[in-house]
């Protein structure tokens, strides 16, 4: 059957954006190729709980900052972690013709990213499990609300590093120009997200530039499932700031992707 004539998935009448079989492809393709990556394994699994453990040992005079730092970190390290990966892993892909040859075929461009995400929020599901079960476990680290909600956030901040990531890989033409890119993407927002200054200490200007930053919601959202008990309404709505953030991004990257 030529490319012309293959169906069309549908949805009451109206064809996707997407197949839902190409794209659960994708993610298959992407995920037994990170599995032969035993860097990139290791980097997304095993750096963050090294990061937590170093950071426990910093504080380990202080317990009462690292009961503050602990949580908030849980919206910083997945981002920057999951951007190195997937901006690498995709301009691999690009370099190599991989996403060229992907193109030609009857593939949607949103087929690719969504395959993408999937890989990735699977890997990000297991990293933000690890992590948590961790902070909480060995490393002794004591929150009031439930433990799902650091990983919630934990998960929405290594989306959000993919997205970032997948959209920054179209612009660096290798993997040394993509690592460029995080000085000038995430790092800023790693400085006044609140981690080492409170946002009401800054000065207005930074705090402006910290209310339209994604990473600033993400600690936020960390601080207030380690403050309350319960879910809370600033929760929720910094989670939802962060997903829609994370979509935008998304279908961004799937408008970089030309035939």
């Amino acid at each position: 059957m030529s490319a012309d004539h293959l169906p069309v998935p549908q949805w009451r009448g109206r064809p996707l954006p997407f197949s839902p079989a190409i794209t659960a492809a994708t993610a298959r393709r992407v995920l037994q190729q990170i599995s032969r990556d035993r860097g990139s394994t290791a980097l997304m699994l095993v750096i963050p709980c090294m990061l937590m453990v170093l950071l426990k040992l910093m504080f380990s005079g202080a317990e009462e900052s690292f009961e503050r730092v602990g949580p908030q970190v849980f919206g910083v390290f997945p981002v920057i972690v999951m951007y190195l990966v997937a901006s690498v892993s995709t301009l691999r892909e690009r370099t190599s013709g991989t996403a060229e040859r992907l193109l030609t075929m009857p593939v949607q461009r949103l087929d690719i990213v969504l395959g993408y995400s999937l890989a990735f929020a699977f890997l990000a599901l297991l990293q933000a499990v690890l992590s948590t079960l961790l902070a909480i476990g060995p490393l002794g680290l004591d929150i009031k609300g439930p433990a799902y909600l650091l990983m919630v956030i934990a998960m929405l901040g290594a989306l959000l590093g993919l997205a970032l990531g997948l959209l920054v890989s179209a612009f660096a033409r290798n993997e040394f120009q993509a690592v460029q890119f995080l000085p000038a993407g995430v790092l800023p927002q790693f400085l006044v997200c609140g981690l080492f200054v409170p946002r009401d200490e800054m000065h207005g200007v930074l705090d402006g530039l910290a209310q339209i930053m994604p990473m600033t919601y993400a600690v936020q959202a960390a601080t207030e499932a380690a403050t309350h008990e319960g879910v809370t309404g600033i929760f929720v709505r910094d989670a939802g700031l962060i997903l829609l953030c994370v979509v935008g991004v998304l279908l961004a990257s799937a408008a970089t992707l030309k035939r």
